[in-house]
């Protein structure tokens, strides 16, 4: 799959997994699976994803396999159908009815659940993508529980990738929702513009980005919202990258852009800051009190990737800039 881009990919993209779409219509199928022994069980519980760490070693995503662990399908709230991996079949189950007691009675042996984003960067590629698929994936479920049509509620169809209306007279679909989202790096050849909500960690700096709205183009809803935010109008938008971003349920959509004007007019509704700042001024950046935004984020692969074109030898000094949020190191 990573032949279809010539950068590297993001972090929660590109893992692998085939998605076997064709066998969501199968009547059954998933009840198939689940008898499997060899199958994997992905625990969602409140958003939280179920991984093991050790303190010589990453940590790694906390699978179970089926032929053990059958017993928690009775537990979950929701139930779908991720995908198959070397042949293996993987399923999300949220368990987020369980009280964190019980899980600790069911599960402590085998992992334990934290937040997605704090060991993301650390985990392998596949497990990255597959964990934040079944978050996004769970809270989509726990999100439509009722028809947005009739009021009526919804129950899960087609591996966990539907919901239907219960109600005869309406029946209507539901599906997975994503929302796309730009986030640009705009720069003038030597500087790059960042910004930071008011709401961030002290001195975390990051791009601005905001939700894509209807009936507007990529392109346009870039200028609009560092126009909104920073009153900085651009020019020569150019595609960069995406990234999955299930924190709920967003698709970044990554830009680079030039400035056509420099003075920063900010909307103190949107921002608390926004600078521009040299290659330079980034490579010193924690000396300076502020941060860069998550490894794991695009927003930080869009600045170092900046950085590697303007500057290819500050390039480490950027890399090595942290995040105003915890990542486990070790």
């Amino acid at each position: 799959m990573t032949d279809l881009i010539e950068k590297r990919p993001n972090f929660y993209g590109f893992g692998g997994l085939d998605r076997s779409a064709h066998i969501r219509e199968r009547e059954g199928w998933l009840d198939e699976l689940l008898e499997r022994p060899e199958t994997r069980l992905v625990p969602v519980w409140r958003t939280r994803s179920f991984v093991l760490e050790v303190d010589e070693a990453g940590p790694r995503a906390a699978m179970l396999s089926a032929g053990e662990h059958r017993h928690l399908v009775a537990h979950a709230e929701s139930i779908a159908f991720l995908g198959e991996h070397e042949g293996v079949a993987h399923v999300a189950l949220d368990l987020s009815p369980l009280e964190e007691t019980d899980l600790l009675n069911i599960l402590a042996a085998h992992g334990g659940f934290t937040d997605l984003r704090r060991i993301g960067p650390l985990l392998q590629r596949f497990e990255g993508s597959l964990l934040a698929y079944a978050r996004g994936l769970m809270w989509w479920h726990q999100r439509h529980r009722f028809c947005g049509v009739c009021g009526h509620p919804t129950e899960s169809v087609k591996g966990g990738h539907q919901r239907s209306c219960s109600n005869e007279k309406c029946r209507a679909p539901h599906f997975p929702r994503t929302d796309p989202a730009v986030i640009m790096l705009v720069h003038d050849g030597e500087r790059c513009l960042l910004g930071r909500q008011k709401v961030w960690p002290e001195g975390m700096y990051s791009t601005l980005a905001g939700f894509v709205e209807p009936g507007e183009t990529l392109e346009e809803a870039v200028a609009r919202e560092v126009w909104e935010e920073s009153g900085i109008r651009v020019r020569n938008v150019r595609y960069h990258s995406s990234q999955p971003w299930p924190f709920p349920s967003s698709l970044m959509l990554g830009f680079h852009a030039e400035a056509k004007s420099f003075d920063i007019v900010r909307n103190d509704d949107e921002l608390g800051d926004a600078q521009w700042f040299t290659a330079e001024q980034l490579s010193d950046f924690e000396a300076l009190g502020k941060f860069l935004p998550r490894r794991d984020s695009i927003a930080r692969r869009l600045v170092q990737d900046w950085v590697e074109s303007v500057r290819p030898e500050l390039y480490d000094a950027v890399d090595a800039v942290p995040s105003a949020y915890p990542v486990r190191t070790t």
